[in-house]
């Protein structure tokens, strides 16, 4: 069996945790085939997984930065026994297709969410179909954003985007800041929809699309479309998995 393997975010919690978690390793020679330990944040797990995405291997993420929603919170004294008793959940991402002014194809893919966005002082003109059907002739705005299931509880949920459940098979369409029409809410779709995005004014009204954190700039043109061809593989502690965290979001009462 091959040993475990652990990568970690260059910061000293996240170092610390590491060494920690070596030393109660080795001590019990603790080995798990294809196992990926993940220490950091949320952008750094994501980081990792579109590093791995042909890879079969399983993902445990402990938690070192500020929320960590698609991790675990670490515990010194539990962090074997959860490691033994995780619980898997696979998730595919949104595959995004970019024609930039020149006719270039760019290609990313997105684990939480494509958002298309103005790239001026201008608002975007957009038109949005869905496969063949249009969904909004033209939406005048600080942009859009589509997303999965496991990222509608971040930049989704800041723009007031509906919190969808893991297993819905579903992704949000959800408007930035719509001037016109201003009472547009968005569109929840099935995740098998081929989504299209187009700039209807490029020189005047330049747009960047962004695939979690890769942006393409000056775009005409945006596809999204859930890739199944990959799975990520995440392991989950027994009493947080990822569906039971976005369930207490979806509940959770909004403060001041």
């Amino acid at each position: 069996m091959k040993k475990l393997q652990i990568i970690s975010d260059k910061n000293i919690k996240s170092s610390n945790i590491k060494k920690l978690l070596l030393r109660k390793i080795k001590s019990i020679s603790f080995k798990k085939e294809d196992l990926v330990i993940v220490i950091g944040g949320d952008g750094f797990m994501l980081q990792t997984l579109k590093k791995n995405k042909n890879s079969k291997k399983q993902f445990y993420g402990i938690n070192s930065g500020n929320y960590g929603f698609l991790m675990n919170k670490f515990s010194s004294k539990d962090i074997l026994k959860n490691l033994f008793k995780a619980n898997l959940v696979s998730i595919s991402p949104l595959e995004m297709i970019v024609k930039n002014k020149n006719n270039q194809i760019k290609r990313s893919i997105a684990i939480n969410e494509v958002s298309v966005l103005r790239q001026s002082r201008q608002a975007a003109s957009l038109s949005i179909k869905q496969g063949s059907k249009q969904i909004i002739k033209k939406l005048v705005s600080d942009g859009v954003l589509i997303s999965t299931p496991a990222g509608s509880t971040a930049y989704n949920l800041s723009v007031h985007g509906p919190i969808l459940s893991l297993h819905s098979k579903k992704l949000s369409i959800s408007p930035i800041s719509a001037f016109r029409p201003r009472r547009w809410k968005g569109k929840i779709v099935n995740d098998k929809t081929k989504i299209v995005i187009t700039n209807l004014n490029p020189i005047k009204r330049p747009i960047s699309a962004v695939a979690d954190n890769l942006e393409v700039r000056n775009a005409k043109s945006i596809t999204v479309k859930t890739n199944n061809k990959i799975k990520f593989n995440l392991l989950y502690d027994k009493n947080r998995s990822l569906q039971k965290k976005i369930k207490i979001e979806q509940l959770r009462k909004e403060t001041s």
